[in-house]
C-alpha cells in the first residue's frame, strides 16, 4: 500500500457522511427532496405514482381500502397481469429485441433472452402448464436453482393466474415437503441438478425424496435438464421434461389472464418462531407496483441498464429485485448460477466487467468475504461501468461499507443500504441515492410514504440517539396481505404487539417487524437486529425452533438451545448448545450426526457453526433459558447479569467448553 493509499484509507475511516456524486444526481430518477413532503401531504394517493408504472386492464376505483384493518386492500377493483407488465408491454412498445435476461452458468456458458424471446418461452411453458391441468389459483411449487427456467416458470404461472411458491434450492427434502403440504400444491417444477464450485449436484434425488413426504397427491412433476450427461438422476415415470414440454407448445399464444389487484401472485415461506414456516401471501397489484417503484426510485433502474442483483430467486430479494421489479421497468436483469469464489475469487468482478453492469446489489455477507479476500481481486477488472451499489439482507458495518464504496465503486457510486423483509415485499428504509446523504452503518430514513418509527416497549417514540423497537404505523402497497390460510397468526405475529386489536380505527393498527433500531438526529434509522427467536444467517432468516427440533430429534440428545453468534463473514451464525442423554457421549461422532440432521431437516444454510455439549443450560428460576447469555458466549462478549439464574455456575462451564472448541 502506497502512502497515498494509506492517507485515503485514514480519511475514509474518519468520514461519517457521504454526499452522492453530482454526476449521479444529474441523471438520477428521483432528485427532488420535496418528494417526502409530497408523499406525506397526499397519502395514500401518493401511491398512484407506483401504480402509474404499470399497465392496467381495468383501472382501480380506490387506492386503499382500510375498512378491514389490518387486512388492507390496495388499488381496489383494478385488474392487471404481472407477466404482461414484465414482458408483453415492452414488446408492444417496440423493445422486443432488447435483452430481458442475461444468464451466466457456473461452468461459463451464457444464455441471452430478449423480451420477444422471453415471451415465446413463457407462453410455451404457460401452455404446457395448462395442458398438465394447472388452472387459475392452483399453487405451483418451483424448486429450482439460479437458471433461466425459474423466472420463466414464475412468469408463466403469473400469465395464467396460478400463484407460484418458490422453494430455495439449497433447502432440504423435508423443507420442500413441508412447503408443498402447507400450500396444498399439486404441481412441482424442479431440475436434475446444478453446478456448485465445479461439481454437479444431484437435485432431483432430493426433490423426489421430498415428494414422498407430501401429505397429498402430486399431480405433475416437470424436470429441467440442466446437467445433461453430468446428471446422476433423470426424470422418470410420469415426470415431464421441461424442454420437451416447451418444444411441444412452441409458438403457442397464451393471453395473460387479467387478475384482480388483490389476487395472490405468489406465496413465499419464511421462518417463524413456532418452528412452522409461514406462508406469506403477496398479491398482484400492490406488490408489483411497489417492486417497480422502489426499483426505479432506490435502485435507479433505467430500461437501458444492465442490472445485477446477486441474490437467489428462491428468496424474496430475488423475486422483487431480480424478476418482478426490474422486468416491470424493462431493463436487462442478470442471473448467475455459481458462487463468488469459483473458479477464482474475482468471479463477480469478471462478470461485472464482461457485461458492463451498471447497478450491483448484494449482501453484506458477500462484501465481508470480498474484504477478507483482498482488493487485488476487483483490481483485476474494469468496474467503471458501475453507477450504483446496494446492500440487502442484514445491516452493514461502516468498515465494510467504506471498503465497498472505495474498492468497488471507486468513490463514484452511491450505496443504498436497504432494510426490508419478506413480509414487506420491498424496500422500506434506505436513502434515495439522488437525494440523501449516506451514513455508513445506517440504513437511512424511511422511504417517502413509509411511516416508520422507533418506539420504546410501551409504544412511545424514543428520542434521537436512543435505541428501541421499529414499527410501521401506516400500510404500504407491497405489504403481505395475510399468512396463507392463517389469518389469526397473521394478526398475532405482526400486529398484536403495539396495536389495539379490538379497534375498527385503522390508525390503531401498527405493524411490528420484530427488529430493534436506533434513531439519529437527522431521522436516519440504524437497524440493530432481530428481537425474536430468528437468526439472520447471511441475510437468510432461520427459526431457532426449527433448528432445535432437528437437533433434539438426534438420538442421544436430551435438550438443545440455538442462538445466533457473531461471524466474520456471515454476520451471524448458528451456535447450538446441547445436553446429551445420560447414556450418550458428547463426542465428535454425535456432533457430526447433529450437524447432518440439521442439514437434512432444513438445509446447509442452517449448519451450526459450533455444537457445544454442556451438562446444563442457563435457566431462570421459572425455567426459561437465558439465550442472551448464550449469545454473549457465542460472540465472545462480556457476560451480563447472571444473578437471575438458578444455576449461574453453568455459565463458566459453557464458556470453557466453547474455548476448548
Amino acid at each position: 500500500m502506497t502512502d497515498d493509499d494509506t492517507e485515503l484509507e485514514a480519511r475514509l475511516e474518519e468520514q461519517e457522511a457521504f454526499e452522492p456524486p453530482e454526476s449521479f444526481v444529474e441523471q438520477a430518477n428521483v432528485t427532488d427532496e420535496g418528494i417526502y413532503e409530497a408523499f406525506a401531504e397526499n397519502w395514500p394517493g401518493c401511491w398512484e405514482r407506483a401504480a402509474d408504472l404499470l399497465e392496467w386492464d381495468e383501472s382501480y376505483d380506490e387506492v386503499l381500502d382500510e375498512s378491514e384493518a389490518p387486512f388492507y386492500e390496495w388499488f381496489v377493483d383494478g385488474k392487471l397481469n404481472a407477466s404482461h407488465n414484465c414482458i408483453d408491454r415492452h414488446v408492444e412498445a417496440g423493445r422486443g429485441d432488447e435483452v430481458a435476461i442475461e444468464w451466466v452458468g457456473e461452468p461459463g456458458e451464457t444464455r441471452t433472452y430478449t423480451y420477444d424471446g422471453l415471451r415465446e418461452e413463457v407462453e410455451a411453458f404457460a401452455a404446457g402448464l395448462r395442458d398438465l391441468g394447472v388452472e387459475a389459483d392452483d399453487v405451483v411449487t418451483l424448486y429450482l436453482p439460479m437458471i433461466p427456467e425459474l423466472p420463466i416458470a414464475m412468469l408463466a404461472c403469473a400469465r395464467i393466474g396460478a400463484p407460484h411458491s418458490a422453494v430455495f434450492a439449497g433447502f432440504s427434502a423435508d423443507a420442500l415437503a413441508t412447503r408443498m403440504t402447507s400450500a396444498d400444491s399439486e404441481y412441482l417444477v424442479t431440475c436434475d441438478g446444478y453446478y456448485r464450485r465445479g461439481e454437479a449436484l444431484d437435485h432431483l434425488a432430493k426433490a423426489n425424496e421430498g415428494l414422498e413426504s407430501v401429505d397429498h397427491g402430486v399431480s405433475e412433476v416437470v424436470v429441467v435438464d440442466r446437467l445433461g450427461a453430468d446428471a446422476d438422476t433423470t426424470a422418470g415415470g410420469d415426470q415431464r421434461d421441461f424442454g420437451e414440454l416447451v418444444d411441444e407448445h412452441a409458438g403457442a399464444s397464451v393471453e395473460p389472464v387479467p387478475r384482480d389487484a388483490e389476487d395472490m401472485l405468489f406465496l413465499m415461506y419464511t421462518s417463524g418462531t413456532t418452528g412452522q414456516p409461514k406462508g406469506v401471501k403477496h398479491t398482484t397489484g400492490g406488490y408489483l407496483a411497489y417492486a417497480a417503484w422502489t426499483s426505479r426510485a432506490v435502485l435507479d433502474i433505467e430500461a437501458e441498464d444492465t442490472y445485477w442483483c446477486a441474490a437467489d430467486i428462491g428468496w424474496i430479494t430475488g423475486h422483487s429485485y431480480i424478476v418482478y421489479g426490474p422486468l416491470a421497468l424493462g431493463t436487462t436483469t442478470l442471473l448467475y448460477e455459481g458462487t463468488p469464489d469459483h473458479p477464482e475469487r474475482d468471479r463477480m468482478w469478471e462478470i461485472v466487467a464482461d457485461n458492463e453492469v451498471d447497478i450491483f446489489y448484494t449482501a453484506p455477507t458477500a462484501i465481508r468475504a470480498f474484504m477478507k479476500w483482498g482488493e487485488e481481486y476487483p483490481e483485476r477488472h474494469d468496474l467503471s461501468s458501475l453507477r450504483l451499489l446496494g446492500t440487502v439482507g442484514e445491516p452493514i458495518n461502516p468498515r465494510a461499507w467504506k471498503w465497498y464504496y472505495r474498492h468497488i465503486g471507486s468513490e463514484e457510486c452511491p450505496i443504498v443500504d436497504t432494510w426490508w423483509q419478506t413480509e414487506t415485499g420491498g424496500m422500506m428504509i434506505t436513502t434515495l441515492p439522488g437525494v440523501n446523504t449516506m451514513k455508513p452503518g445506517s440504513a437511512g430514513p424511511p422511504l417517502p410514504g413509509i411511516d416508520a418509527r422507533v418506539v420504546d416497549v410501551g409504544g412511545t417514540e424514543v428520542e434521537a440517539g436512543r435505541a428501541g423497537y421499529l414499527t410501521i404505523d401506516r400500510p404500504w402497497p407491497g405489504m403481505l396481505r395475510t399468512l396463507y390460510r392463517n389469518d389469526d397468526r397473521f394478526v398475532s405475529e405482526y400486529w398484536a404487539e403495539y396495536s389495539d386489536t379490538g379497534s375498527d380505527d385503522p390508525d390503531d393498527w401498527i405493524y411490528f417487524p420484530e427488529d430493534g433500531a436506533k434513531l439519529d438526529e437527522d431521522g436516519y434509522i440504524t437497524i440493530l437486529g432481530r428481537v425474536d427467536d430468528v437468526i439472520n444467517v447471511a441475510g437468510h432468516r432461520l427459526g431457532t425452533m426449527e433448528i432445535e427440533s432437528a437437533i433434539v430429534g438426534t438420538e442421544g440428545v436430551a435438550e438443545a438451545a440455538v442462538v445466533g453468534g457473531d461471524h466474520e463473514v456471515k454476520g451471524e451464525a448458528v451456535f447450538a448448545y446441547v445436553i446429551t442423554e445420560e447414556a450418550a457421549d458428547g463426542d465428535e461422532a454425535l456432533r457430526e450426526e447433529i450437524v447432518a440432521n440439521v442439514e437434512d431437516a432444513i438445509g446447509p444454510i442452517a449448519r451450526p457453526e459450533e455444537v457445544v455439549f454442556t451438562p446444563e443450560l442457563p435457566k431462570t428460576r421459572s425455567g426459561k433459558i437465558m439465550r442472551r447469555l448464550l449469545e454473549d458466549i457465542a460472540s465472545g462478549e462480556e457476560l451480563g447479569d447472571t444473578s437471575t439464574l438458578r444455576n449461574p455456575e453453568v455459565v463458566e462451564k459453557i464458556q470453557g467448553s466453547v474455548g476448548e472448541r
